[in-house]
């Protein structure tokens, strides 16, 4: 642990310059005193580093020193920070080991390039975990305007398609960052002050319109992502609903419905059908259930059977064959 700590403070020192014990002690969670004699570890171990006392002290390198490592493009470098997603590695208890990953990359990057990578961290988010809805990409996705815009620090304007609408409205949107949500790209920006969540998939065109981008002062991507994502998953399911799905399609209607059920399936071994409840915002929802025809069966609330009834007469009226001629 001392080994790693001590590297950690000479990668901090060559990347940020002079930095005070206290920063130090508080980034790295030991007390100043432990920083101190880390300083002198250092120093015996022939690193130019010494400590300057004062209101503007702090520990730093001789100027010039530097741990190189070379060989990194710019892209190279933003494609490794965009690993710096929040709480993709929480699951594993790797965010301190990655947060320690990082540092040591950015100390080893060539100058130039530093600023681009810490950027990226900031304005591109990986969420791994797909949205109960089990939202998928609707086609194949261009976000290089989109690219564009969230690094140029540039206004967009939007032809955007709203889910269900056949026709586009245009928006000029203040872009904060890109979301890779499960595999669908969403644009996070903020439109008349409100944050908003753009699928890429639906976006027919957008340009930049050169004039900067009007940020909320203190406000990054993750915040308004935060208040986003909670927005659509903490939707109320004010309707639960029980069904029957046949044993042998439960994987599919597990892939499928994930982010409605409210538990998993139970299922008998050697039984023909599985049971499970599911939650859903309104009522109307119910009727996604009709893509699997027989395979699943609505048990309750007689509402939803009603439901599912009147658009199956709806839908059989629409295909019945014409009647002959009397």
């Amino acid at each position: 642990m001392k080994s790693d700590r001590l590297l950690s403070i000479l990668l901090l020192l060559q990347t940020r310059g002079r930095v005070p014990a206290g920063d130090l002690a508080e980034r790295l969670e030991v007390s100043v005193r432990t920083i101190y004699r880390d300083v002198e570890a250092l120093s015996a171990a022939g690193v130019p580093v010494y400590a300057e006392r004062g209101r503007h002290g702090g520990i730093a390198l001789l100027p010039g020193y530097r741990t190189d490592v070379t060989g990194l493009t710019q892209d190279e470098s933003r494609a490794l920070f965009v690993l710096a997603a929040e709480g993709t590695h929480a699951a594993l208890g790797l965010d301190q080991a990655l947060g320690s990953a990082l540092r040591k990359v950015m100390a080893a990057l060539p100058a130039p390039h530093r600023p681009a990578a810490e950027l990226t961290s900031r304005r591109i988010i990986v969420d791994p975990v797909r949205w109960r809805t089990g939202a998928r990409p609707e086609g194949v996705v261009d976000v290089g305007a989109l690219y564009d815009a969230v690094f140029a620090d540039l206004r967009l304007r939007l032809d955007y398609r709203h889910g269900g609408a056949r026709t586009t409205r245009t928006y000029t949107v203040d872009p904060y960052g890109l979301v890779v949500k499960a595999g669908v790209w969403y644009l996070v920006a903020a439109h008349e002050g409100a944050f908003r969540l753009y699928r890429a998939d639906r976006v027919h065109r957008a340009e930049l319109t050169g004039e900067p981008v009007r940020r909320v002062a203190g406000v990054e991507l993750a915040d308004a992502w935060e208040v986003l994502r909670r927005k659509v998953e903490e939707r109320p399911t004010d309707v639960r609903v029980r069904v029957r799905v046949r044993a042998a399609r439960v994987d599919q209607f597990v892939r499928f419905n994930a982010g409605f059920l409210t538990a998993p399936p139970v299922l008998a071994e050697g039984a023909e059908w599985a049971y499970a409840e599911l939650g859903f915002p309104e009522l109307g929802a119910v009727r996604a259930l009709l893509g699997f025809g027989a395979l699943v069966e609505v048990l309750d609330p007689p509402e939803a059977r009603a439901l599912l009834a009147a658009t199956a007469a709806e839908v059989t009226s629409l295909y019945a064959p014409p009647e002959p001629p009397s």
